[in-house]
């Protein structure tokens, strides 16, 4: 079954035009510039939706619509093309149109229409691997963006299953670290909790690329908080002199409603239009024989040909390849050398094997070379992970991350592909370089986190960001954060500046949720015995307010090196769900179901499913209307036990 992505239905509204086949053209004025809109049923604008000129199989031009909804292509020749619109969650087609010298085609409005929910209904078995051999068209480079059917797929679902059953557990090598999930914690025993920011998003559109080809992912695979921050929220503004605010919110739990449910938000300081620094950008991309795959290396061009289109004349831009040797194929380059950057990037093809860490060394030397001091200087990884040939030390390769992450160099990974992801390692790599770490699994993916959310991608706002929360024992009895397993800091570290930590980038929100045991409630995780030599904490006077708990947190500036402090006070006022509290809570009972956590209670995919469509609020970009659709194929898919034993390992 062929699952895709949006609906196309062009509609034009023009008069005086002269018949070209069976489209329209108007005066002479504006050839060779093709212009339209997006919108949805209800007529509101798309932003961020991506626009395809094609020709044939070859796909010409890529952009993405503007906070308007518009799009446009200039200096486009004479000739038949057709104008492929997407946007996530949504059914997708083509429509065909004629250029004719002196003759511009009129604006297009492209309406993209919601796909109907998707039935819970046993999938038929797959048909032998003979018949599909038989019948399977080979990949052609120009459908690598648009993997996996209801995300933009020109693969068939059927075909990627296949692929994916293919990689057995003989060949699968996607590797994942474990992890332990938080247990509640007595206050009476450890009243602070302290991690770092997370604002990766990788798991997130990793588990979706495992839920679109008919797979449960890994338990290993789901990292609840990276699923919570794919979605951004309503929080309040910063103030001026702060580069993120904080807001806290507290309800009921969902998935047990004799606890409490506490949320901290921040959301950074958002980029001004038009007031992005200056980039200096490097691809370090992985060209060896394992990205020889329509979903990796092909999809990675495609995704850089989009990029080059958005451009500046100040940004600088070069690419650095590595497979067995590492090479510069493309040196820093101005952004307004637009044809010389493409034509670097269509040059690009797999073939060698990996040498990870000597291109890692070239492509900081180049980066550094161009330093932009006051502006975007950053290399960017895109590979499967496989840094299997070359690699003698991780911790020389982590040396030199964390060494160039202190000159102004920072490091984010972009995963791609199946069967080879090597997650824990790109994780990682990002970590220590002060970057983000995600996963493209469709050209929509890449235009989300490369061009949509370039600033929270790209602009660090602010460095080391650390959380600290302190318990009043008189309205806690126990407490459990809930994801962010793998980054959780010891309590003296919070002070201590030397200590790295995570960072926010422009526009980004975190979200961290905290399910609390009231005093007197039973808690889950066994008992502790009592002390021999010192009592239980003692409550001082403080305690007897209605304060829930603390929040406090230490940042940096992105070329500070001294730690600056903001604490909040947190009360428990019995309100109800908020839209930014309940939507979170839905995402979060989702990520405890496909882990099967033992401290799920009463949830479940229905009230998943409810609580998603009752919060989903404003939806310009159509994400959180995907994410109900995913729940629908999860629960499909956990109902029917599709799961194959080596998947679940």
């Amino acid at each position: 079954m062929r699952l895709v992505l949006s609906a196309l239905v062009v509609a034009f509204a023009a008069v005086g035009y002269i018949a070209v086949g069976s489209q329209q053209v108007a005066n002479p004025t504006t050839a060779g510039i093709i212009t339209g809109i997006v919108v949805n049923d209800a007529g509101t604008v798309v932003a961020g939706a991506t626009v395809e000129l094609r020709t044939g199989q070859t796909i010409l031009r890529t952009t993405v619509t503007d906070g308007r909804g518009a799009f446009r292509f200039e200096n486009v020749t004479e000739g038949t093309y057709e104008v492929h619109a997407a946007a996530p969650g949504l059914l997708d087609s083509v429509s065909t149109l004629t250029v004719v010298k002196g003759r511009p085609v009129p604006a297009l409005r492209l309406v993209v229409r919601a796909a109907p929910a998707l039935a819970a209904t046993p999938a038929p078995p797959p048909p032998p691997p003979a018949a599909i051999a038989a019948e399977m068209p080979m990949a052609s480079p120009v459908t690598a963006g648009r993997v996996g059917g209801a995300l933009g797929g020109q693969i068939a679902h059927d075909q990627m299953s296949y692929q994916l059953q293919q990689k057995s557990a003989d060949f699968n090598t996607e590797a994942y670290d474990k992890i332990d999930e938080h247990r509640f914690r007595r206050v009476a025993d450890d009243p602070l909790s302290t991690f770092s920011i997370d604002v990766d998003t990788a798991s997130y559109s990793n588990v979706r690329r495992f839920l679109n080809t008919g797979t449960l992912p890994p338990v290993d695979a789901v990292r609840i908080e990276e699923l919570i921050n794919y979605f951004r929220f309503s929080y309040r503004n910063s103030q001026e002199d702060a580069p993120f605010s904080v807001t806290t919110e507290v309800a009921a739990c969902p998935w047990n409603p004799r606890h409490r449910l506490a949320l901290v938000g921040l959301q950074a300081r958002r980029l001004e239009s038009g007031r992005t620094p200056p980039r200096n950008l490097v691809f370090l991309l992985d060209v060896s024989g394992s990205m020889n795959e329509p979903d990796k290396l092909p999809l990675v061009k495609t995704a850089m040909r989009m990029l080059a289109d958005t451009l500046n004349p100040s940004d600088r831009v070069a690419i650095v390849v590595y497979a067995g040797a590492s090479g510069l194929v493309l040196p820093s380059t101005a952004g307004e050398r637009k044809a010389d950057i493409q034509r670097a990037i269509a040059e690009l093809q797999p073939g060698g094997s990996t040498n990870g860490a000597a291109g890692i060394q070239l492509a900081y030397d180049v980066a550094t070379q161009h330093f932009i001091k006051g502006g975007i200087n950053r290399v960017i990884l895109a590979t499967d992970g496989d840094f299997n040939v070359g690699v003698t030390s991780q911790g020389e390769l982590i040396r030199l991350i964390e060494e160039k992450r202190e000159k102004g160099v920072f490091l984010s990974v972009l995963g791609v592909g199946t069967g080879n992801v090597k997650d824990s390692t790109m994780e990682k790599l990002a970590d220590k370089g002060n970057g983000n770490y995600a996963y493209l699994d469709s050209l929509h993916e890449a235009r989300r986190v490369l061009i949509a959310e370039a600033g929270a991608t790209l602009v660090t706002v602010a460095k080391d960001v650390k959380i600290q929360v302190e318990f009043n024992p008189k309205a806690v009895g126990a407490y459990k954060l809930i994801g962010y397993e793998n980054r959780m800091l010891q309590h003296q570290d919070f002070n201590d500046d030397k200590k790295d930590a995570g960072e926010i980038g422009a526009g980004h929100t975190v979200t961290a949720l905290y399910e609390i045991v009231p005093p007197g409630q039973p808690i889950e995780g066994g008992t502790i015995d009592p002390l021999k030599y010192q009592d239980p904490i003692r409550p001082n006077s403080a305690s007897k307010s209605d304060e829930l708990m603390t929040v406090k947190l230490r940042y940096k500036q992105p070329d500070g090196e001294t730690s600056r402090l903001m604490s909040v006070a947190v009360r428990d006022r019995d309100g109800e769900l908020t839209p930014n509290l309940g939507f979170a809570s839905a995402v979060a009972e989702f990520g405890m179901l496909l882990r099967k956590s033992a401290f799920r209670g009463q949830a479940s995919w229905s009230t998943a499913q409810d609580l998603a469509r009752r919060f989903r609020g404003d939806d310009p970009d159509g994400y959180r209307a995907e994410f109900v659709r995913l729940i629908d194929l999860a629960a499909a898919l956990d109902a029917q036990n599709l799961t194959s034993p080596q998947s679940r390992r």
